[in-house]
């Protein structure tokens, strides 16, 4: 007995120093497939977000698989509805990670979900993350201030860009009273310290400010303390929901300033809201203008819209974070690795997505800068 267990345990060793020999497939990854995590809204108030950035990628990745995949690899995509909570989040990223398997993981959704995830879950198990739907600083930092961050990659530019691309906009204007209405997390703060910090420097406070909690509608008294500063204009770091709740009870106030939004909040979503009472909205957008095809990124992404599907903000980020990982995965050849998926996107500097560019470095994943400030004109039309 003892001598057929001993013949085991080295026919056991044997293989093991076979696996390693030949190189043992990273987790997620076979012969002929690489799976991907996703972990987003999907239902509730702000499902509309996770649901289209889904079937962007899930399109993306048809369209790569249909002409062979990468380096012979197929790509599948498992998602998971998080419904924009923090707990969730964390909590989809890890079943991912541990019980789902996979390789990567891409566009998630929101600045305290993905920063509570890189921090307590994706960051520690050294999984890349591609792409997130936020601008906040947290998931900005290098990797020397928190080493968590070395697996973050953005792929939009920060709250903090977008907020003095604003403010330097309007104060060029004259309009110097300028309020804000935040959400009252990581997003809506991150947001909000980037408009004072970007005020500060022209010499400038908030007139006034006013919060809604996430995935609430509860604005009564955000909108009592903003409409008592009888302001010139309202930055709203909100979401499409809030945001037209917001604004409709402004004007039932008598209050008609200047409505302006960061990016998050949708445009198509929130005049879809709206309607009508939309227009004349400002909206900062960090991602190429989803409509003009003579870009060739987003040429390449009206094409995989299917039926009446119209291109939108959120569509287009969506297939731009899917393309910064596909090209990242080509770069990392056949023998791939996570490892090597991470020194092929800090390779990527000032890399050309198709008239989009990020650039990534072992000590800076921002991603991009790129700010385009749009306004909502006649019929819900996004004018830039």
């Amino acid at each position: 007995m003892k001598k057929l267990r001993h013949l085991l345990l080295s026919s056991l060793m044997l293989c093991l120093g076979n696996a390693i020999a030949a190189g043992a497939p990273e987790v997620g990854v076979s012969d002929n497939s690489i799976s991907i995590g996703m972990t987003a809204p999907l239902s509730g108030p702000n499902g509309s977000y996770g649901v289209e950035m889904r079937e962007v990628i899930e399109a993306s990745f048809r369209q790569i698989n249909s002409s062979g995949g990468i380096h012979g690899r197929k790509l599948q995509l498992v998602a998971l509805d998080d419904g924009y909570e923090t707990d969730r989040a964390v909590a989809n990223t890890r079943t991912l990670i541990n019980e789902k398997k996979v390789f990567a993981l891409l566009a998630s959704y929101g600045s305290s979900p993905t920063t509570a995830a890189m921090n307590e879950v994706f960051g520690p198990a050294a999984v890349p993350l591609i792409g997130t739907i936020s601008g906040a600083d947290s998931l900005r930092q290098s990797p020397k201030e928190n080493a968590n961050s070395r697996y973050m990659f953005n792929v939009r530019t920060s709250y903090a860009n977008e907020s003095e691309a604003i403010v330097k906009h309007l104060t060029a204007l004259g309009l110097n009273n300028i309020a804000v209405f935040y959400q009252n997390d990581g997003f809506g703060k991150s947001g909000l310290d980037g408009v004072t910090a970007a005020l500060k420097r022209r010499n400038l406070t908030p007139s006034a400010q006013g919060s809604v909690e996430r995935n609430s509608l509860d604005v009564g008294k955000a909108a009592q303390a903003i409409a008592r500063a009888n302001p010139q204009v309202v930055l709203m770091v909100t979401l499409y929901k809030p945001s037209a709740e917001f604004v409709r009870l402004m004007k039932k106030l008598g209050q008609n300033p200047q409505f302006f939004a960061l990016s998050p909040v949708g445009a198509d979503l929130l005049v879809g809201e709206l309607g009508a009472e939309a227009r004349g909205i400002g909206i900062a957008q960090v991602m190429p203008y989803p409509w003009n095809d003579a870009t060739p990124a987003v040429r390449e992404y009206q094409r995989l819209l299917s039926g009446d599907k119209k291109p939108t903000y959120y569509g287009i980020e969506a297939y731009l974070m899917s393309k910064t990982l596909l090209d990242g995965l080509r770069k990392s050849g056949r023998d791939l690795t996570r490892e090597k998926l991470i020194a092929s996107l800090e390779s990527m500097q000032n890399h050309d997505l198709g008239g989009y560019r990020v650039s990534f470095s072992a000590s800076d994943h921002s991603g991009s800068s790129f700010v385009d400030l749009t306004v909502i004109g006649s019929g819900g039309r996004v004018l830039h």
